[in-house]
């Protein structure tokens, strides 16, 4: 919303033999290179593990034991079979390779007979290897051969259960390559500031990249401030554009700030309704006057914070502010969000809210108010169905870590309270750091051999997709790292796998129009997710505003029990490149997997559908929507022979979805004339369910003729004031 109007080290042992060790390989090394004057042996590609995270199938599956499993690169993950003979599990490795060696990791239930099978289409196969005295446990054998696809096809069970494997893994080399060449680690580029207590100037250095953040809203600088442990006195780091500030700790009562951490709206005349893009993440503050103020709009998550005091979410002398989130918090004092529209709050803990203007929700959260929408709006949910928090960057140490929560079921409250957080480290080595001026083709090879991505702060230009292929990989984005596609492509796509973390970035639209810009899971995805789902959080998508830019869907989510939590898809309504075909973006979001979850879902002015639903089971626990404002006229957006495009659609197919807190408004400020036959469109179903929803027109630019379907009164005809809808059907 922009309208001012309203808004493991070696063992010891291995020293004694250091120097014996030493002697013996410079003789070595002194033979080998007289020996290559006279003959130089050829170079040879290293090969490399191309397996991990490829598309994976198998005969038979023995309940959540999924193929997937052995080549999510997990050995504590398996892949089972049915209790019979033969079966069979496949790896896809995407293109043709020269393969080298595979490596079985049984699990007790280990193949006697079994055949390694090699294939460059998927129909026509040839043996590698065959045995039929095989020993289980951890096999490595050699294969040679051409293939895309690599088959393991059990022929005679060990025991009476099936055949299972804790790790299927497959060498070799692609178009003569070798590796790893890509290192994991590294330092964190110029734009990542590391502080410690005793780091001269600290306010100072703030004070400098906020004066360059500040009204940078289309900008291309990117910040992340990172504060080690400890506790920084008389600090007040206010925070503008793309800029991240967090602590290194495990917890947040690791990095104190007697001080503030503040966002407010001097730069756009006291009106916070384009505080975009900046966040703030695990500290503790003891505000220097006991209320932080934290006055934001879209995209600029407030997570795994404590304030131990107050914290007001409105601009100094509360001129308008539009929408929020905060998640895993723990706020001592009382939230006062005074002019702020809309908020989504979850998993969380208050000292007491204040009050509500359209659209208050919460779920999971300690001392929420009690539902009673709409006078005044809140809407509670006392738990949160599925949560997994944001991955984060910490210190161990000197070493730096990324600690990946664990999923939680039915939360309530903060993750991390008591020191009972539950989740992953896994070290920066095992993740490569993109900096500035890294390909696509470099960033997919690095995935390709198993490693996470760290974005860090900056503008990332790519010419392909990024293909998220392996389960359970992590990419973290610093300083809201931003991902522009130049030519057309999808800007990632994830693949039907568990557990991919997508956190902490923005994708840009570029110049020429893509089809899409995210992508998770390819069309008809049907794995089964439940145990360990796909996330994303923080991820952030714009067309226009930065210039022009174009894509006709902005997300796709096609797999199975995908939590969306906490996203802002914005087709631009100010800026630079936008208008009513410059940006062009006719959908925001459609959902196509089952089972999926979306926890504070901001879309916005798309020229058509901002949501669509086709998968069943969808749950949507706060939406926040604006129609566009620079449709010229009725026709503009008429929709057969309905007047315009709902925000929110379920399709007819769907037999069962609910939602809670959903709100829509338009503001059609070009031709005010125009009405919006409704802002929420589904099928009259007893499993289609929604829960506390509202249209409003901004100053009465269009008007909705209903909230959902036929149902709810018209919004006034001049006046702000929302039409409202408790339960539908």
């Amino acid at each position: 919303m922009s309208v001012a109007l309203v808004r493991p080290p070696r063992p010891p042992v291995a020293a004694l033999h250091r120097w014996r060790a030493i002697g013996f390989a410079l003789v070595t090394a002194l033979v080998a290179a007289l020996l290559g004057v006279a003959q130089a042996a050829p170079a040879q590609a290293a090969p490399v593990l191309l397996s991990q995270g490829s598309p994976t199938t198998a005969s038979s599956t023995e309940g959540p034991f999924t193929a997937a499993n052995a080549v999510d690169g997990n050995p504590g993950t398996r892949w089972s079979s049915a209790f019979s003979d033969p079966q069979w599990i496949r790896i896809d490795l995407g293109s043709p390779a020269t393969l080298s060696r595979v490596e079985l990791a049984w699990e007790a239930a280990y193949a006697r007979g079994y055949r390694i099978e090699l294939s460059t289409n998927g129909t026509t196969w040839t043996t590698a290897y065959s045995t039929t005295t095989g020993q289980g446990g951890n096999e490595t054998l050699t294969v040679s051969g051409e293939a895309r696809y690599v088959r393991l096809t059990g022929t005679q069970r060990a025991t009476g259960y099936g055949y299972s494997l804790w790790e299927f893994k497959v060498f070799g080399t692609r178009d003569g390559g070798g590796g790893p060449q890509i290192p994991g680690g590294g330092d964190l580029g110029p734009n990542v500031h590391v502080f410690d207590p005793s780091t001269p100037n600290i306010q100072g250095k703030v004070d400098e990249i906020f004066r360059q953040q500040e009204s940078a809203q289309f900008g291309n600088g990117r910040h992340a401030l990172l504060f080690k442990p400890g506790t920084y006195n008389n600090l007040n780091a206010q925070i503008g554009f793309y800029t991240q500030i967090a602590g290194l700790g495990l917890n947040p009562g690791a990095t104190t700030f007697n001080g503030d951490v503040t966002v407010d709206a001097g730069w756009f005349n006291g009106n916070a309704t384009q505080n975009f893009w900046r966040s703030a993440e695990n500290l503790t503050l003891n505000p220097v006057n006991g209320t932080n103020r934290w006055a934001v709009s879209q995209a600029a998550p407030f997570r795994r914070m404590h304030v131990k005091g107050g914290l007001n979410l409105a601009p100094d002398g509360y001129g308008w502010a539009s929408g929020g989130y905060i998640a895993d918090s723990k706020i001592d004092g009382t939230v006062g969000p005074y002019s702020q529209q809309q908020w989504y709050t979850r998993d969380s803990s208050v000292g007491g809210w204040t009050n509500a203007v359209w659209n208050m929700t919460f779920s999971g959260v300690q001392g929420a108010p009690a539902s009673s929408f709409p006078n005044p709006p809140y809407t509670t949910l006392d738990t949160t169905p599925v949560s997994r928090e944001k991955p984060f960057l910490y210190l161990d140490g000197n070493e730096y870590k990324v600690f990946v929560p664990a999923k939680r079921v039915n939360a309530r409250g903060v993750s991390w309270e008591g020191g009972n957080q539950q989740g992953e480290s896994i070290p920066l080595s095992r993740f490569y750091v993109v900096k500035q001026g890294a390909t696509a083709a470099t960033i997919n090879a690095a995935l390709a051999q198993g490693l996470n991505l760290l974005f860090t702060p900056g503008v990332y230009h790519i010419d392909q997709t990024i293909n998220v292929n392996r389960a359970n990989t992590v990419v973290l984005g610093l300083g809201l790292a931003t991902i522009i596609p130049d030519n057309g492509v999808t800007a990632m796509k994830v693949a039907d796998v568990d557990g991919v973390k997508l956190a902490g970035f923005l994708i840009d639209a570029g110049r020429v129009n893509s089809p899409t810009l995210l992508e998770v899971g390819p069309p008809g995805s049907s794995a089964d997710h439940s145990v360990n789902p796909t996330t994303l959080q923080d991820v952030f998508i714009r067309i226009g505003g930065a210039g022009p830019g174009k894509a006709t869907t902005s997300l796709v989510v096609n797999s199975n029990h995908t939590i969306i939590d906490h996203t802002w898809l914005w087709r631009a309504d100010h800026g630079e490149g936008w208008g009513w075909e410059t940006n062009r973006a006719d959908y925001g979001l459609r959902v196509n997997g089952a089972d999926v979850l979306a926890t504070g879902l901001f879309v916005e002015h798309f020229n058509k559908y901002d949501v669509e639903w086709f998968g069943e089971r969808g749950r949507t626990i706060f939406f926040q929507n604006e129609k566009a404002y620079d449709a010229p006229n009725q026709a503009a957006i008429q929709n057969g022979s309905t007047r315009g495009y709902a925000a929110y659609r379920v399709d007819d197919s769907v037999n069962q979805h609910e939602g809670w807190g959903l709100g829509s408004y338009c503001y059609y400020n070009v031709d005010p004339t125009i009405i919006q036959e409704h802002g929420f469109k589904a099928p009259v179903k007893p499993g289609v369910k929604f829960h506390n929803l509202l249209v409003v027109s901004l100053g009465g630019n269009g008007q909705y003729q209903h909230v959902i379907n036929n149902t709810g009164s018209p919004t006034s005809g001049t006046s702000t004031i929302p039409s409202t809808v408790v339960n539908f059907p």
